[in-house]
């Protein structure tokens, strides 16, 4: 790995218009679809890297557009990309590396806070300008101008395909493609407008830096419903009260939004079922189920 961290080197060195070379290379544990570490070069200066297989280059394109978009909204603070690249047969994305502390009373606050001032940037259109990743998932960000349309198209009824490509359960499949006809219908009276949203906002994607400041990373972007992201936020865990206080300090959250949290999170769980497999079919097919009998109601 260190003949890939070179070559990256020089390439950031060149884009960079300056003289480094390498030093040395930290790996770093925990993320499931990336290679990542932190480069030192001979100036002493520290970055973080990605990598992985070159036809995945694209996905780094993305990220580095979509960690642009963020930090050009001016609210949460979020690492600055650098260079997204390939060296032989590996891609990789370069960001300045940021020291991490764990999160603190205030910074869940300031979380919150920043979250509501970042989801008050929108777009006359849902999706985005190009498409990304969740995961490893291909994200597609068709715009739209209806959000139910939207989530029925281009969010939930690609999982469900994928997840019937994969031998999903037959219930699993028919819930789906009962609910499908039903999404449009249960949005249509949801006034909502595309806010900038992270995406793919769970605990293991926001820290605090050292001194204190929330940081949030590896966004899937897009603009949409705000709510999907306070929903993915209650999905995994890992958010305090204070956190939601703060959030609806900012900006309430709209009347309905605890029956449509479900549909929102049903995204999250079904990638989570085409990536992963196990119960995630079965929590995916309550969810659904759900869904379906409050709809009925």
């Amino acid at each position: 790995m260190s003949e890939l961290l070179k070559i990256v080197t020089t390439q950031l060195a060149e884009h960079l218009r300056t003289v480094m070379e390498y030093r040395s290379h930290e790996s770093i544990s925990g993320g499931d679809i990336n290679q990542t570490f932190i480069l030192e070069t001979s100036t002493s200066e520290q970055f973080f890297v990605k990598a992985n297989r070159a036809e995945l280059l694209d996905m780094f394109l993305a990220e580095f557009a979509a960690l642009e978009e963020i930090k050009s909204s001016n609210t949460l603070l979020t690492p600055l990309p650098i260079l997204a690249g390939s060296a032989g047969d590996s891609a990789f994305l370069v960001m300045d590396f940021i020291e991490m502390a764990g999160a603190s009373e205030t910074s869940e606050e300031v979380l919150g806070h920043g979250l509501a001032e970042m989801h008050k940037v929108t777009k006359p259109k849902f999706g985005w300008d190009r498409n990304n990743t969740i995961g490893s998932t291909k994200q597609i960000n068709r715009q739209e101008s209806s959000w139910g349309k939207f989530w029925k198209d281009h969010r939930i009824a690609p999982q469900l395909q994928w997840a019937a490509q994969q031998g999903a359960a037959p219930s699993i499949i028919e819930n789906g493609r009962q609910l499908l006809a039903q999404i449009e219908s249960i949005l249509v009276d949801h006034n909502t407008i595309p806010s900038l949203l992270h995406g793919d906002l769970w605990g293991g994607n926001w820290s605090t830096t050292k001194i204190g400041d929330p940081i949030i990373y590896d966004p899937a972007l897009y603009y949409g419903d705000r709510e999907t992201d306070l929903a993915m936020t209650e999905l995994f865990g890992g958010f305090s009260n204070r956190f939601y206080n703060a959030y609806n300090e900012s900006w309430t959250l709209s009347p309905g939004y605890t029956s449509r949290k479900d549909l929102y999170n049903l995204y999250h769980i079904l990638n989570h079922f085409n990536l992963f497999g196990g119960g995630y079919g079965r929590q995916a097919e309550n969810l659904m189920e759900r869904i379906l009998q409050n709809r009925y109601q």
